[in-house]
């Protein structure tokens, strides 16, 4: 069983390169030393969207410097790691290979243990970095660009899926109905913010699966729906397009809201974890706080500059499994990666 220790962070699945420093002890919930982060949105911008190739070269560069930053702010050095994590999946292979590779490189220099982490639970354990951290068990909430599920937890290593998004994930929702309103890249943000200057109800627009009964998601058809209306805007679009983006993000923060209220009540728990990177959305904050407070559920969110990707969530997910015992960290330096990863085929045990 593993008590104290400290854990570097390694994240590299997508277009953030993430490395952290977390402490942990025994009986105590593990402690973030400092985290530093690269965002490569300028980069990407020119071609609206993700550019694999490009994201892994990115990572290539960012990553040494940015743990050298991490250990600086901390007042540590390399003698102070005792395990390399890094995440192992889902995500784009390249972007994934480059942080396994240094994550493994490192490792076998310092003649540490490496250990590599899902990205999900790494969003899932997130909060648990927050000054309100959360109690098992919960159920969370997981929204970001390209996954939306609720999921059932019970301890870590724990994940029962009560249901996903069967297309369009919430994130991606966001930033293909900005794309269509010509908001650029990333067009989630830029979707959001432009909603504060809007009317929620001045369109109305699917909320899809709303009363299906069940707990899965679908947002395919808010965006064919979307592009519909903006077609029938035409040149008054520019005019409305305030109001389009607030009634765009009202029907999908009413489906994400109501699908968790009936989570909780379907696993019969009073808590509630949000995590990823939609989960920064005031409004779905706010809705989410107030049907939360009338249900005596305790609702808990990571910090907001910790809901995108980043190293701190690898390195307390990595600390935690460590702590439960659900994982042991290898000294073998071969690795691969998982670009497609369920979360819930973790299992509690060792592996």
């Amino acid at each position: 069983m593993w008590t104290d220790f400290t854990v570097l962070g390694i994240e590299s699945s997508c277009d953030e390169t993430g490395v952290a420093l977390v402490r942990a002890r025994a009986g105590e919930v593990p402690r973030l030393l400092a985290h530093a982060l690269h965002t490569q949105i300028s980069m990407h911008q020119a071609y609206g969207g993700v550019v694999p190739e490009l994201a892994s070269r990115d990572h290539i560069r960012r990553v040494l410097p940015l743990a050298e930053t991490v250990l600086a702010e901390a007042g540590e050095t390399l003698d102070a790691v005792d395990v390399v994590a890094y995440t192992r999946g889902p995500g784009l292979a390249g972007a994934l290979l480059v942080g396994a590779g240094v994550a493994c490189a490192l490792g076998a220099a310092l003649a540490k243990p490496v250990l590599g982490v899902h990205h999900l639970e790494g969003h899932v354990l997130s909060p648990f970095l927050s000054a309100d951290p959360p109690q098992f068990p919960f159920v969370a909430l997981l929204v970001s660009g390209g996954h939306t599920q609720l999921m059932a937890v019970r301890e870590v290593g724990s994940y029962e899926l009560l249901g996903e998004s069967i297309d369009d994930a919430a994130g991606e929702a966001f930033d293909k109905s900005a794309k269509l309103m010509g908001l650029g890249y990333p067009g989630g943000p830029a979707l959001s913010k432009l909603a504060e200057q809007g009317d929620g109800a001045a369109f109305k627009l699917p909320r899809p699966l709303l009363h299906s009964g069940d707990l899965d998601f679908s947002f395919a058809g808010l965006k064919t729906a979307v592009l519909t209306q903006a077609r029938k805007l035409g040149d008054e679009l520019d005019a409305r397009k305030a109001d389009l983006a607030a009634s765009t993000q009202a029907a999908i923060v009413d489906v994400l809201v109501a699908k968790s209220m009936s989570a909780l009540k379907q696993a019969g728990m009073k808590r509630l974890v949000v995590a990823g990177g939609v989960g920064a959305n005031r409004h779905l904050r706010e809705r989410l706080n107030a049907a939360c407070a009338k249900a005596g559920v305790r609702v808990h969110y990571p910090e907001l500059h910790l809901c995108t990707d980043n190293g701190a969530m690898i390195a307390m997910a990595a600390a935690m499994r460590l702590q439960a015992g659900a994982e042991d960290a290898s000294t073998c330096y071969a690795f691969d990666v998982k670009p497609r990863w369920a979360i819930d085929s973790l299992s509690a045990a060792p592996v």
